[in-house]
């Protein structure tokens, strides 16, 4: 890896020799050159230099997914700031915290919650507060229309900060992870030859800005590649299909594939043009898996990989001669570790388990970050005494090599791609009158590939009922953490530890959404 390095000086370099060229056509029909990126991205750059902020200053973003969200992410880059995506479903009680934790010098948002962000970021501190809606209005464009178009990239060095990505902690407190330029960079490059990424390839972006999926993985492949990319701001399955006429990569979770596969357009000849099929986020139900391959010919790619480590393992693109050329993309696992990623499997005493064995999944390589925000307590825990991350969840590695998830540690549930942390949850259930207990289970889902389902017991002679405790939560927490169900119940199976023993409600429910 080099030393000296800006990730937007990288990517700057893969653009095309024709800067004229599209770089983005939207949904909407607009069409942005690689020049605009690269100008507009300057004069957003200039903005930041403006205002006199100190080298590494925070920037929170939270808006609508638009192409002028992408310059922005790239301007922070560009200038030497931290840029901090924040998923749009969040309210205030979660940007209140992600504020105060981060104290980001910066806040960007859409211009209909400007009222009630810039309220908190100014009681917490933040310097100054722009709006930024997706139709290409808001403050920030135009104050950044006032500055220059030319702007030389701050020299950084591999291991400086170039984003935080809050992961919701098991315990309630979110958790900052802290990704530098060099672990942002290494594995681009690293999925741009693992995944056959060549001359030509037009991706289909149909995913969130706010998290690793959208804004690392499909964004910089495309840009590492000088791809065009074809933009939904929102999921359009029905256009998506028709955009694969012109297309050769589209990258989503699991859910979208679902959507896809309820349209009668999705063929054969509909997906002849393309040449790879992604997913991850979220585990992929083998019926997916298999229902793709039928309809389209096309078998999808899955991988593996966390917003503290960017991608960590991937089924082959390509036969190679791991086995003598028999590798394949195999349903129901992540594939294998990616170059450069040392990935191991240990019991809970520390000893590496041979394959075919179940443990916790451990990593360690030049994608993997370096800590948790303000949390060096949290960071030693989380990292072993040669320098593995214990990522938290728990496979196996089979007898061909291949990497399977065969659950998750903590009782993590992804939803739709996006984490759900059942304690988060409990603990508003547990706050609402008449609640003595609840647990927060993640069961199958033939869209969401897993959704949560609450179990709460209420107090002696409390007439609880589900539909308020979900109403409850709706006015408290984003759609994506709602449970979808809520059963009320006498007690809470336990083991004789006392411990709610959650794999017996799962198997309770698991039929509930069949």
């Amino acid at each position: 890896m080099q030393q000296d390095i800006n990730l937007y000086s990288a990517l700057r370099a893969a653009f095309p020799a024709d800067l004229d060229a599209v770089a983005i056509e939207t949904d909407s029909g607009l069409r942005y050159s690689w020049r605009d990126l690269d100008r507009a991205s300057a004069m957003m750059a200039n903005l930041l230099v403006s205002l006199d902020l100190p080298a590494g200053s925070r920037v929170a973003v939270q808006v609508d997914k638009s192409v002028e969200a992408v310059m922005l992410y790239l301007a922070t880059l560009r200038a030497g700031h931290v840029f901090l995506p924040l998923n749009t479903a969040y309210q205030s009680a979660e940007v209140s915290y992600f504020i105060e934790n981060a104290e980001p010098a910066v806040v960007v948002c859409s211009p209909k919650h400007f009222a009630w962000v810039s309220t908190l970021a100014f009681k917490a501190g933040t310097h100054s507060v722009f709006t930024l809606g997706d139709d290409r209005t808001g403050s920030l464009l135009d104050r950044a229309v006032h500055h220059s178009d030319q702007h030389q990239p701050v020299a950084c060095k591999a291991g400086d900060l170039a984003a935080i990505l809050y992961t919701s902690g098991t315990t309630g407190r979110s958790k900052g992870a802290m990704l530098s330029h060099g672990n942002l960079l290494s594995n681009a490059q690293v999925l741009k030859a693992y995944w056959g990424w060549q001359q030509g390839d037009v991706l289909i972006h149909a995913l969130p800005i706010f998290h690793v999926h959208g804004l690392f993985v499909a964004l910089h492949g495309a840009l590492l590649n000088g791809s065009t990319l074809l933009w939904q701001g929102k999921f359009d399955p029905k256009l998506a299909i028709a955009w694969m006429s012109r297309a050769t990569v589209f990258m989503g979770v699991p859910t979208l594939y679902t959507r896809m596969l309820a349209e009668p357009t999705l063929t054969r000849e509909a997906t002849r043009a393309m040449r790879l099929f992604i997913s991850g986020s979220a585990p992929l139900l083998i019926e997916t898996f298999n229902d793709w391959k039928t309809r389209t010919g096309h078998t999808i790619l899955e991988r593996y990989g966390m917003s503290e480590t960017v991608m960590l393992t991937s089924n082959p693109y390509r036969a190679d001669d791991r086995h003598g050329g028999q590798d394949e993309r195999r349903g129901a696992t992540v594939g294998f570790p990616l170059p450069g990623v040392s990935l191991r499997v240990q019991d809970d005493a520390g000893h590496d388990l041979p394959r075919g064995e179940v443990g916790g999944i451990q990593v360690k390589g030049p994608n993997v970050f370096s800590g948790y925000w303000r949390m060096p307590e949290k960071t030693a825990e989380e990292f072993t005494s040669d320098g593995y991350f214990k990522t938290g969840d728990v496979g196996l590695v089979d007898e061909r090599g291949y990497v399977r998830i065969v659950g998750r540690s903590k009782d993590l549930i992804i939803s739709g791609g996006y984490n759900v942390y059942p304690a988060e949850i409990e603990g508003y259930i547990n706050e609402m009158p008449g609640v003595a207990e609840s647990a927060l289970i993640g069961v199958p889902h033939p869209d969401f590939g897993e959704v949560g389902v609450a179990v709460v017991v209420p107090k002696p002679g409390a007439p609880l009922q589900p539909e308020a405790i979900l109403a409850s939560l709706k006015a408290s927490l984003a759609n994506f953490k709602i449970p979808k169900q809520c059963h009320i119940v006498s007690d809470l199976p336990r083991n004789t530890m006392g411990k709610v023993q959650k794999n017996l409600l799962r198997d309770q429910y698991r039929g509930e959404f069949a």
